[in-house]
């Protein structure tokens, strides 16, 4: 008779022990749970999402402003006594339309898109995730300083894996465009070097290979009826061809890296403030039930021209940098430092903003179109 109130107390004891192992269980599940959801694979689908939204953006940004952005690295680029051919947008458009067509308008155009749809792609999927791990995947605010920094290491991030192809679609840009060459000069500029080393490192002019000899002056005047196109072969005018002509010629693989250093310097910034301004802007422009189609455009153009006018003198250095292997266009610098002085010095800060014109004619529509796309693209796939 004693034994049943036993039996029951230990029945009792372990129901609640079963109990109790049961919801200590399904607690560690759910933490178990939580963390998965915490912790993001690398190929997740909302990774995937930003690296094909980011990869559409860039090339349909960079196909609308083609023609803009050629006459800007022309620009940037022509010798400071070539005479200006390129002077003014319109005119030089239409000049361009006039020798090349339809086909110089996008001339580069090609392996610029190659290049900036996984330079785009790496961009804004690394400013992604880099604000994420910056906010503790959103437990922390996500100011101004955390936008800049995350925009700052996509940017260099974007840069260092593309450089090579950015190198060389700025060599096909100017390949074709009548730029006097200065080959002559450049033989004159050996001469020269035997009297004065320190010329070597420096830009050089017409008027430096006249003090050189009366023959040279002769050679000056036949080269400016030449054009930069007329050294590079038909092979030498593609994607292929033009890598392999600057590793042939510059000192290999290292020679596609040419001007790195001041692109870093300047792409961080830039893509920084970009991406800071355009969040500010849209908290602003586009607050809720405002969002409409043109104010999104908006904040693109606006975000766009403020980080390229302020970071634009990187610009032009990274375009002299990249074409000093170009014989004949004049330019020998001995380094980043090197070619800043040399254009303070020759061409002075207005040197420094050659280009930017036409450069902030295009800045405003491809920006735009690049945050419009990618944030299209991205809503299309269900990427938050």
């Amino acid at each position: 008779m004693t034994s049943q109130p036993s039996t029951s107390t230990t029945s009792a004891s372990l129901s609640a022990s079963s109990t109790h192992s049961a919801s200590s269980s399904s607690t560690i599940n759910k933490a178990v749970m939580e963390e998965k959801k915490r912790i993001v694979p690398f190929l997740s689908p909302q990774i995937a999402s930003y690296f094909v939204a980011g990869g559409c953006a860039g090339a349909a940004s960079r196909t609308v402003v083609s023609p803009l952005e050629r006459l800007k690295i022309i620009q940037q680029v022509q010798p400071q006594g070539s005479g200006g051919q390129y002077r003014g947008v319109w005119a030089s458009l239409a000049r361009m339309w006039r020798e090349e067509g339809f086909k110089g308008f996008m001339r580069g155009n090609g392996i610029n898109c190659l290049r900036i749809v996984p330079y785009s792609a790496v961009q804004f999927t690394t400013y992604e995730q880099l604000k994420k791990w910056f906010t503790n995947q959103g437990a922390l605010p996500l100011d101004t300083p955390t936008r800049l920094s995350a925009g700052a290491l996509a940017g260099v991030t974007s840069v260092c894996t593309t450089y090579p192809l950015d190198l060389v679609r700025s060599r096909l840009s100017i390949a074709t465009a009548s730029i006097p060459v200065l080959s002559s000069a450049q033989q004159s500029t050996s001469a020269a070097a035997a009297v004065k080393p320190s010329l070597t490192s420096s830009y050089h002019t017409s008027s430096t290979a006249a003090a050189a000899s009366p023959s040279v002056v002769a050679g000056v005047k036949n080269a400016s009826a030449r054009t930069a196109a007329t050294i590079f072969s038909a092979q030498d005018l593609t994607m292929w061809g033009m890598t392999l002509k600057v590793m042939r010629d510059e000192g290999g693989v290292r020679a596609l890296y040419r001007g790195l250093i001041p692109t870093a310097m300047g792409v961080a910034p830039y893509v920084g403030i970009n991406f800071a301004a355009y969040e500010a802007l849209r908290g602003v422009i586009t607050p809720p039930g405002k969002s409409s189609v043109w104010r999104k455009l908006s904040c693109g153009a606006l975000a766009g021209s403020i980080s390229q006018t302020l970071t634009y003198p990187f610009d032009v250095l990274r375009r002299k940098m990249q074409v000093t292997g170009m014989g004949s266009l004049g330019y020998q610098y001995n380094g980043a430092l090197d070619a800043l002085q040399s254009i303070a010095r020759t061409e002075g800060v207005r040197g420094l903003y050659r280009g930017l014109w036409p450069n902030l004619l295009k800045v405003a529509p491809s920006i735009a179109t690049s945050f419009f796309t990618y944030e299209l693209v991205k809503e299309f796939l269900g990427a938050s």
